[in-house]
């Protein structure tokens, strides 16, 4: 008996152990579908899971739906990750901010947050190309599994790449060639630039992902496995005959099913992506001649007043800083939630490589050039961390006979993604934020409501439909749209009573953080009237008035 008691001790302690190490690096999707579910189970009353659907590989897309009651008739934010797969640290960050939010679920203030608002968390969008990460030859993979012609010559994923010095991670190559265009790194030799013609530089090397021309058209790893990416199969601005734009937009069982779930969704007023664009460091500057176009390219003026705002309180809550210039793809799902699906979109990646100064300590000597794999190394060196670069080491190599050819450099993930330890610290901030975006959502209330008995049985009532909120009720280029829900403003009457001037029912354009839109009637007859204002993106309210 002793001995199977301490033998299934030991199986326990090897379970918590094996679990705690699945806890020290990101999650592969089995490990996301056991938190999501686990959220499920832990807190019912808030939180609602499903699988939105299924990409070609199988994978599940799936949503959270977070807040209590009737969740689809509350104000809501929309929380995406995974739009680019290469980028764990997004999925990270929209299923942490689900987690670090329901173990605040017992604190008031976020119990009352619950009780007003609704959260839509879709933790991954390109499961099929996060799980690279973890394969057996890890790789950066972007496009899903749905299976294409990348180079169009009649084959398919004839050409992927191919880990030739068997250290299962794909890396680079250098080849030593007349014609390169690239130079040595002179501030760290462990990283290549392209050499500036215009100062007089020539270039010694070739620089080409690991891999081998299987298909002998003289392109490397043109045409392997990853098909099509979430991030570039938006309906904005796509654009085709492109690597992993798709044959035309929302071609992917992924981005159908997440733009029909959200274009139902009337009551979101916000989406936050954690992707590869940045307009929460900086924000989006206003540019007159980008909303004159007939397709239009840039934020609107209060828009963009709101961007700013929200940028400030991400700054705020964050305190990142030093973040890079980012410039959007084509097809980008944060472009698409404004331009097309005419909300506020707020994008981030969340991390990037911080900016490091030379260590005297160490020898260091101020960086000449910009290169951010020069910039990681030393970044790297700072924090101790070093099994991030693979050594530069001499192939044989079947396309390129008698050339020197190495394999090697920075390895696949680090650049966008911060060691897994860090995580948990942005997840924390990041959570911050998003509670704080929501205390700035548009909320209606009346005010200075006013009755003036004037002749004839007629009472001219008076009020103020006042926004209390920071953000606008709905964006100005939702105006434009036609297809978000206004304020409804509707006066309830009894049998005798009558308006004689103004509108019963009417609906409002929208009203910016903190104004308001002023509205009078004249109604014959005496008694009770109640007057309601309400839309999707702003809670209602209802008033009583004595004629």
């Amino acid at each position: 008996m002793k001995k199977l008691y301490l033998f299934n001790l030991f199986f326990l302690l090897l379970l918590c152990n094996v679990s705690a190490q699945n806890q020290q690096d990101y999650s592969n999707n089995a490990r996301l579908a056991q938190r999501v579910k686990a959220l499920a189970e832990k807190y019912p009353q808030w939180v609602k899971t499903k699988s939105l659907t299924q990409t070609v590989g199988g994978k599940d897309i799936w949503m959270l739906t977070i807040g209590s009651g009737k969740t689809e008739q509350k104000p809501a934010i929309a929380v995406v990750g995974g739009v680019e797969g290469k980028h764990l640290l997004g999925v990270e960050m929209a299923i942490g901010f689900a987690e670090k939010l329901m173990a605040s679920s017992n604190v008031d203030s976020i119990k009352n947050l619950l009780n007003k608002q609704t959260f839509y968390v879709f933790p991954n969008m390109s499961p099929d190309a996060t799980e690279q990460y973890f394969a057996k030859v890890k790789s950066e993979r972007s496009g899903n599994a749905t299976k294409t012609d990348d180079d169009r010559d009649g084959k398919v994923n004839e050409d992927d790449v191919d880990d030739l010095d068997g250290n299962g991670k794909i890396t680079w190559m250098r080849i030593l060639d007349p014609t390169g265009k690239y130079k040595i790194n002179t501030d760290d030799p462990r990283s290549l630039l392209l050499a500036d013609a215009s100062k007089g530089e020539n270039g010694k090397y070739i620089l080409l992902p690991e891999g081998i021309d299987n298909d002998k058209d003289g392109d490397f790893n043109e045409d392997g496995d990853g098909g099509i990416h979430f991030n570039k199969n938006s309906s904005y601005n796509f654009k085709g005959f492109i690597l992993g734009a798709g044959d035309y937009a929302v071609s992917e069982k992924e981005n159908r099913a997440l733009f029909d779930f959200l274009f139902d969704a009337f009551n979101v007023y916000a989406v936050v992506t954690f992707g590869p664009t940045n307009n929460l460091s900086t924000p989006i500057t206003f540019n007159s001649a980008a909303i004159s176009k007939r397709v239009i390219t840039g934020w609107f003026d209060s828009d963009a007043k709101s961007n700013a705002l929200v940028s400030e309180r991400y700054n705020k809550i964050t305190k990142t800083k030093d973040a890079p210039k980012t410039q959007a793809e084509s097809g980008d799902f944060s472009q698409w939630a404004y331009f097309h699906y005419g909300r506020l979109s707020f994008s981030t990646p969340g991390w990037w490589v911080p900016k490091t100064t030379s260590d005297s300590t160490r020898k260091e000597k101020k960086f000449t050039n910009e290169d951010p794999i020069a910039s990681y190394l030393r970044w790297a060196a700072s924090q101790g961390i070093t099994d991030t670069f693979t050594p530069w080491k001499a192939v044989s190599h079947p396309d390129f006979p008698g050339q020197t050819v190495e394999v090697g450099g920075i390895d696949p993930f680090v650049l966008i993604n911060p060691p897994y330890k860090m995580v948990n610290g942005i997840v924390a901030k990041h959570t911050d934020f998003i509670v704080g975006l929501a205390a700035m959502a548009p909320q209606i209330d009346v005010v200075n409501v006013k009755t003036e008995k004037v002749s004839d049985g007629l009472t001219r009532v008076t009020l103020s439909v006042l926004n209390t909120g920071d953000l606008p009720t709905y964006t100005k280029i939702g105006d434009r749209s036609y297809f978000l829900k206004k304020i409804a403003v509707k006066v309830n009457l009894n049998a005798n009573q009558t308006v004689v001037s103004g509108r019963k029912t009417q609906s409002l354009e929208g009203i910016q953080g903190k104004e308001y839109k002023e509205l009078t009637w004249l109604i014959k007859g005496s008694g009770k009237i109640t007057i309601d204002a309400g839309s999707p993106t702003t809670g209602s309210k209802s008033i009583e008035v004595t004629l």
